[in-house]
């Protein structure tokens, strides 16, 4: 397994595949100012010439350098194999090399899979009452790199 710069050919896979590994339509999600403006930072995990992951993320300069991880999907075959930590783990050097000075990532309520993997892997977690707009509150993680700006 190894992880790549996402690519135009990739962004078209994922917004082809999404739906199907999340198990319900978010596809909107993967929009595409996640590839053309800000995909730079943007991850797939191939394996045998197979995407089996990606991470849609990037740096956000305001309030403080945070690499900010917008979406990551993972092959429903693939799961449990380190493929999320793989590509978590390159977005964050990645991010570490771009002198972030910490990383950030959201998700809703309910989503078990997304706050096991994140406090698993040393992220912390804070519930925020209309994060998201009147009453839509998110969890949302944060993890300190230790960079100092």
């Amino acid at each position: 397994m190894e992880t790549r710069a996402c690519t135009k050919a990739h962004f078209d896979e994922i917004v082809e595949v999404i739906d199907r590994w999340w198990g319900g339509p978010i596809s909107t999600f993967a929009h595409p100012i996640f590839f053309y403006e800000l995909g730079d930072a943007a991850l797939v995990a191939v394996e045998d010439g197979q995407m089996i992951g990606f991470l849609l993320g990037f740096i956000a300069h305001q309030p403080v350098k945070t690499g900010y991880v917008h979406l990551v999907g993972i092959h429903p075959d693939f799961r449990r194999r380190g493929v999320g930590r793989l590509l978590y783990a390159k977005f964050t050097e990645a991010s570490e090399r771009a002198q972030c000075v910490r990383m950030k990532a959201i998700t809703t309520l309910g989503n078990e899979g997304s706050r096991s993997f994140h406090i698993a892997t040393g992220w912390q977690e804070e519930e925020i009452d209309d994060y998201a707009g009147p009453g839509r509150r998110r969890i949302v993680f944060t993890k300190d790199l230790g960079v100092r700006n």
